[in-house]
């Protein structure tokens, strides 16, 4: 009796001082200079430092009270990756990622002094992170300090919308801001050549010998994934007309990610349809049908297409937008079907879930193509652009014609740049 009494009492102790060694947080103390957030002119101002003085921005290397600021003018949102080291993004991948997310939410509702579910906006099924409202400086140092995060970041801080600027990365191609615009225009005819059954193609397809590789392939039985602002329904080559002319036995398939709400919590999708112009105009570079109405034929005129609408323009700023490519990105992943994954939008700095949704599509054996970058203001001293910079994709930009290689006027060029199209 004794002996049961005893054990009883010492099991009880362990218990006692694991739960507490478990459960114990540190004391975190903000200097006074820092505990009012910095104005989100502030903010940019220092992103645009770092860029012109580093070549590049990263909420990693950001200060506490740089990376709070900007949570704090974005919603109070974090997203926070995590995993047992850099490259632990996939959760399958990962035997403990449960008791990882737990140990993250707990620590954040203590700080917080709110329950787990109050912090919590949303678990990805796919990678491990989470989004989580934060609202205090000291639960983000506190974050920081511990093991198993991959980075924290402001999960819908707008970097364009605070300069009022809406910078485009491809308005060289479009009158509209933001990349997007339905005009047209009429061609010359020195632009093109008139091919069976009536298609036109482009002066600069003939540069890179498209239609020469056309007697290889032409992209029958692959399957392209775009990545953009959705397709428009008007444009029937890209639907119900999608087998025209000498194109046959394919399909197209559209879906929406994008989420166009003011509010982070929501989640209704606005549908697949383009209201921008320029996912319509990439789904029709890509592959639109080698018709017999007199319009452009694509590249792979013969490949099935799935395109999700992703955002709402090529600029991915603030949570939706990230959140609708990051979500794109892993659909496409899980799609065995799809062997190329295409997109032409980004930012000027790095994404933390876009990132672990390019990787993890990459390690689905995937071959991604990101621009490189266009634009006419103030950020085309920035270089190659995010996600293109990531060595899981293929950097594309624009020379111009007749040059050996000399970037177009508004190009974003460097070192990451793989492959280039006349322009």
């Amino acid at each position: 009796m004794t002996k049961n009494f005893l054990k009883i009492i010492i099991l009880s102790v362990f218990v006692f001082f694991s739960c507490s060694k478990e459960d114990s947080f540190d004391e975190i103390s903000v200097d006074a200079s820092q505990k009012d957030p910095l104005t989100a002119q502030q903010v940019n101002a220092q992103i645009d430092e770092a860029i012109a003085t580093k070549g590049s921005f990263s909420w990693k290397n950001a200060s506490n009270h740089l990376l709070w600021s900007a949570s704090f003018r974005g919603n109070h949102i974090i997203t926070i990756g995590f995993g047992n080291s850099a490259t632990d993004f996939d959760r399958s991948k990962s035997t403990d990622n449960a008791k990882t997310q737990a140990s993250i939410l707990n620590l954040i509702a203590h700080y917080e002094g709110k329950s787990k579910e109050e912090v919590l906006l949303s678990s990805d099924a796919y990678l491990n992170l989470v989004d989580v409202y934060i609202e205090k400086q000291e639960t983000i140092i506190a974050l920081r300090k511990t093991a198993k995060i991959r980075y924290v970041e402001p999960g819908d801080y707008k970097y364009f919308e605070t300069a009022q600027q809406k910078v485009s990365l491809t308005e060289s191609s479009s009158s509209g801001s933001s990349g997007c615009g339905f005009e047209s225009s009429t061609l010359s005819t020195s632009d093109y050549t008139t091919i069976t059954p009536g298609a036109k193609v482009p002066w600069s397809f003939y540069q890179h010998n498209i239609p020469t590789a056309w007697n290889t392939a032409t992209g029958r039985g692959i399957t392209i994934g775009i990545i953009d602002t959705g397709v428009s329904p008007n444009q029937t080559l890209l639907g119900s007309n999608f087998n025209d002319g000498l194109s046959t036995g394919r399909t197209i398939q559209k879906y929406g990610t994008y989420v166009d709400s003011i509010w982070p919590w929501s989640t209704g999708t606005d549908g697949p349809n383009d209201q921008c112009g320029h996912g319509t105009s990439m789904s029709s570079v890509a592959a639109a049908p080698r018709n017999d109405n007199g319009l452009p034929v694509g590249v792979a005129y013969n490949s099935n297409l799935i395109v999700y609408r992703a955002a709402s323009n090529v600029v991915l700023d603030g949570y939706h937008e990230q959140n609708g490519v990051k979500n794109a990105f892993t659909a496409l992943a899980n799609n065995t079907s799809v062997k190329i994954i295409s997109m032409s939008m980004g930012h000027i700095f790095s994404s933390g879930k876009i990132e672990d949704g390019v990787k993890y599509a990459y390690s689905k054996g995937k071959l991604i193509f990101c621009a490189g970058g266009t634009s006419t203001s103030f950020t085309n001293f920035v270089g190659v652009i995010f996600p293109a910079w990531m060595a899981e994709t293929i950097a594309v930009t624009g020379v111009k014609e007749g040059t050996s290689n000399q970037k177009c006027d508004v190009c974003h060029s460097g070192g990451k740049i793989e492959f280039t199209v006349q322009m």
